[in-house]
């Protein structure tokens, strides 16, 4: 029984369910990872402008994530009270309301030129981060259908499947990207726009695997039979959890496209580091990613069960996990931080010096939110389990925007402390999430579940 697992047995439990998560997230990094390495070695303006284009397609991206999240523990609740068919119409209610989202923000990505120059980003950049925004943007609707299978699959406990089609994704990207960036293998030279035809492809492919996978491995659920017909019943529950977790997930999202553009009025150069520094600190994030996913399937399993012991000794586990995982990321980068950013840049790139000189002083700056930056997310995973978001949304509103981005601005520019300001403001905001979560789920979320530890 769940309620007499020792710590241990949790730890295992979560690496079990968690590690396939924190492999399937490295693999989409992994993704992103690729086009920032492969445009860096082809030309520093083409990296800014992937950089930009990237941050203001993830905004937009992650708020319709925020149905897929939401049927995640609404599914891991469902298959906690053997409830097959509302496995089923969460599922396809998210992929409707996914749809529908992708084509209400579309033009956004077609006509994104005049919002990046309003934000005084340089014209040439936002001109091309424009253009691969045109191309890439049509990547949006396979990209928020997988995710919505993703964590239909995830909640289910099928994490191996969920890692082997984003690795497959991870390595179509990449021949793709070698192939069209570059002019490889007969292909033509098309440099940034290489690189959106790639994350198009990319999507694609993943949209068919995951598809074929659901309907050949869990005909049961049936999800694609009378898809067209409506459940505004569960619609507007999934909307009820999807729209506040969109938010949330905006909020965060929208503080480091913030901190993008602020490092875009700096100059080409520090933008460059910036998106440099930003993946390598997201690429330890995804560890956190993964166990806070983990953590909202055991909380959704254990809120199905009524089950506040193994919740308790289930979060108490998952966040020492995250907690080892900071340390270790804040030794690497305090010591290794030339060596990593070099990866992203050419021996013989004339503004390489100016790269790494920035580059190092950011990762200083993301050593110091690691443990935070885990906190908080792991928060918002055991939360999300409870199917607890309202809350949870203004209070990582009040974080990011009150805090978080006016912080930014003042320590940047203010202050006068440039690239280094900018990031101390990220720190402040992530803090401030991170205490804030943490209380509201040790405090109120976890005594609506069944009855007390013993």
């Amino acid at each position: 029984m769940s309620k007499v697992m020792t710590y241990p047995a949790h730890i295992w439990a979560i690496a079990v369910l968690g590690l396939p998560l924190i492999g399937g997230h490295l693999a989409q990094f992994a993704i992103g990872l690729t086009d920032t390495i492969m445009l860096g070695r082809y030309d520093v303006e083409a990296l800014a402008a992937v950089t930009l284009a990237g941050s203001f397609y993830f905004v937009l991206f992650l708020f319709g994530g925020g149905f897929g999240l939401a049927v995640m523990p609404m599914v891991a609740t469902s298959a906690a009270e053997e409830d097959e068919t509302s496995i089923r119409r969460s599922t396809r209610m998210g992929l409707w309301l996914s749809l529908l989202y992708g084509m209400l923000v579309m033009p956004l990505l077609w006509w994104s030129y005049p919002i990046l120059i309003a934000t005084d980003q340089d014209p040439q950049v936002a001109q091309t981060a424009s253009e691969y925004l045109r191309v890439a943007g049509w990547g949006l609707f396979p990209a928020l259908v997988v995710m919505v299978l993703k964590s239909y699959l995830a909640a289910l406990e099928r994490t191996q499947i969920v890692l082997w089609i984003t690795v497959a994704a991870a390595v179509v990207n990449g021949l793709t990207n070698y192939a069209l960036i570059f002019g490889h293998w007969g292909a033509p030279e098309l440099g940034v726009m290489g690189a959106a035809i790639a994350s198009v492809v990319t999507q694609t492919v993943s949209l068919v695997a995951v598809i074929f996978y659901a309907v050949k491995v869990l005909p049961e659920h049936s999800l694609f039979q009378r898809f067209w017909r409506p459940d505004w019943e569960m619609f507007f529950s999934v909307l009820k959890l999807g729209v506040p977790i969109g938010l949330t997930l905006l909020a965060e999202v929208s503080l480091f496209a913030t901190s993008a553009f602020m490092m875009g009025w700096i100059g080409q150069v520090p933008l460059a580091a910036h998106g440099i520094a930003l993946n390598l600190a997201s690429a330890t994030f995804m560890v956190h990613l993964g166990l806070s996913n983990a953590a909202t399937i055991r909380a959704g399993n254990a809120l199905g069960r009524k089950d506040r012991a193994h919740l308790e000794k289930g979060a108490i586990a998952v966040t020492g996990m995250s907690l080892v995982v900071s340390v270790v990321t804040i030794i690497l980068f305090l010591t290794c931080a030339e060596p990593l950013i070099s990866v992203f840049v050419e021996s013989d790139d004339p503004q390489r010096p100016q790269i790494l000189a920035i580059g190092a002083g950011l990762l200083a700056m993301a050593a110091l939110f690691q443990l935070v930056d885990g906190a908080q997310v792991i928060a918002l995973g055991l939360l999300r389990g409870l199917q607890d978001a309202k809350v949870p949304m203004v209070m990582a509103g009040l974080s990011y925007w009150v805090v978080g981005i006016p912080a930014s601005y003042y320590f940047g520019f203010i202050r006068g402390m440039d690239g280094i300001g900018v990031w101390l403001g990220l720190v402040l905001g992530l803090a401030s999430a991170a205490v804030l979560l943490m209380t509201r789920f040790w405090t109120r979320s976890v005594k609506a579940v069944g009855v007390p530890a013993e």
